[in-house]
């Protein structure tokens, strides 16, 4: 039997050792730790590579999201369009504002949130005088490391005059019409949380706009809204990105396409082996849209019997998670919204039948081999 985990962070540290605790050094020799020269390389870098004029660091992916909407000038009362199946941090940024998720259930194929439905939401917000003035932003998440279907979404963010905040905590370096991730619409947001295919040694994020304005606001805001010292232009956070994480996450970046090209590459390999194995009617493999380059942040696959099958793996040594098993807006928390079981049901069938599969750029065709082997024998 082997053992295959979900993610092995690893084989890449090892790859780079030498080079990261050299750099870490650096940074406690100069005994700068927060906001210091590599926060302001690194958002130069990463301002280049997602093509946006202006990257902003911050302390978390979760804060990039909420300091994002706050710039927009997201408030109590007002309505968020967003998708229910995506990670907590989406969600819980609108609410922490007092604004409103509205929730609109998702393409069956690539788990992205579904254009049409936000244009028959806003048709219908459009009869209503006081809901209409209410709706203030888009919320789309690029789910797996594949970006959403922006061109829509953008063109109905225009006819109704509303702020596009792109959640691509999940596919820096993803691309949409040979655009990046992050750039597409009026702010992006990042995570460096370790398990994302950039990476660093603890929580991380940054803000990415191509508006002056934005990010002017957005440097404000992070630093308890105070440009000058004890001087406070707004009510902000405490939300400041280390020097030691932007060292590392600097060096990572010069890597970051190679590692993705290796997600890639074992991407291909898992649709030729489901495929030739006889699997293509248990196992759907992810599907990419033509318009898209995925950075496979995961490997997610909808299977039947979804939950024995992830005990099977499990029981022989292979990792998986299932992203994610309540759709948000069936959770607790998010119940005085109104919505019930059966509101959104391409969410909540996707949440009952997918699971992810190892995918991190280090892992070998024999581990890959062992994992459709063990699925195949499962399905037997």
């Amino acid at each position: 039997m082997m053992n295959v985990k979900l993610l092995d962070l690893s084989p890449q540290y090892r790859s780079i050792r030498r080079e990261v605790l050299q750099r870490i050094k650096e940074v406690c020799d100069a005994q700068s730790f927060v906001l210091g020269k590599n926060v302001a390389a690194l958002e130069e870098e990463i301002g280049a590579f997602c093509n946006s004029r202006y990257a902003v660091g911050v302390a978390s992916g979760s804060d990039a999201l909420l300091l994002a909407l706050m710039a927009c000038g997201v408030g109590p009362g007002d309505r968020v369009i967003t998708t229910p199946y995506t990670f907590f941090a989406t969600v819980s940024a609108i609410v922490r504002l007092g604004a409103i998720p509205v929730f609109i259930d998702i393409d069956p194929e690539t788990y992205n949130i579904d254009p049409h439905g936000i244009e028959e939401y806003l048709k219908k917000a459009s009869r209503r005088a006081a809901v209409a003035r209410s709706v203030k932003a888009i919320l789309p998440v690029h789910l797996f490391g594949q970006c959403a279907d922006m061109k829509p979404i953008t063109a109905l963010a225009k006819k109704y005059g509303l702020k596009v905040v792109e959640d691509a905590a999940q596919s820096i370096g993803a691309e949409y019409r040979g655009k990046r991730a992050g750039s597409l619409g009026n702010i992006g947001c990042f995570s460096f949380y370790p398990s994302k295919n950039l990476g660093g040694f603890g929580d991380g994020g940054m803000v990415t706009t191509n508006s002056k304005g934005l990010a002017d606001k957005l440097r404000i805001l992070r630093v308890h809204g105070s440009k000058v010292k004890y001087y406070h232009e707004y009510v902000g956070i405490n939300s400041r990105l280390d020097e030691i994480q932007a060292a590392v996450l600097r060096l990572k970046l010069t890597r970051l396409e190679k590692w993705e090209e290796g997600r890639r590459k074992n991407a291909r390999r898992y649709d030729r082996l489901f495929t030739t194995e006889g699997l293509a009617t248990m196992v759907s493999t992810p599907e990419i849209d033509p318009d898209n380059r995925s950075i496979y942040n995961q490997y997610v696959v909808r299977v039947k019997k979804r939950d024995a099958l992830r005990s099977h793996l499990s029981a022989r040594g292979v990792g998986t998670e299932i992203y994610y098993p309540v759709p948000l807006h069936l959770q607790k928390c998010f119940s005085e919204f109104g919505y019930t079981r059966g509101s959104l049901p391409v969410a909540e069938k996707a949440a009952r039948e997918t699971i992810a599969l190892p995918i991190f750029p280090e892992l070998t065709a024999r581990e890959q081999r062992y994992v459709v082997d063990t699925i195949g024998e499962f399905y037997k």
